[in-house]
């Protein structure tokens, strides 16, 4: 993955969706649909390196932006 500024990552630990998926289009002059696939896979990858930087469950972090 092409590297990322590090506010992405902060971002999506403090759960600042709207901000990560932002930086990212900006960033990477995509589409909200492309951003949104790089967020989510930036946040697998975060889930997976860093479990313990998360304040919410993965059920709790997309409830109500993604439904």
């Amino acid at each position: 993955m092409e590297r990322l500024p590090e506010s992405v990552d902060l971002d999506i630990l403090e759960h600042w969706i709207i901000f990560a998926l932002k930086t990212i289009r900006e960033t990477r002059d995509c589409t909200l649909h492309e951003a949104m696939d790089v967020f989510t896979q930036r946040y697998e990858q975060l889930r997976r390196q860093r479990p313990d930087d998360f304040q919410l469950s993965r059920e709790e972090y997309g409830r109500g932006f993604y439904s």
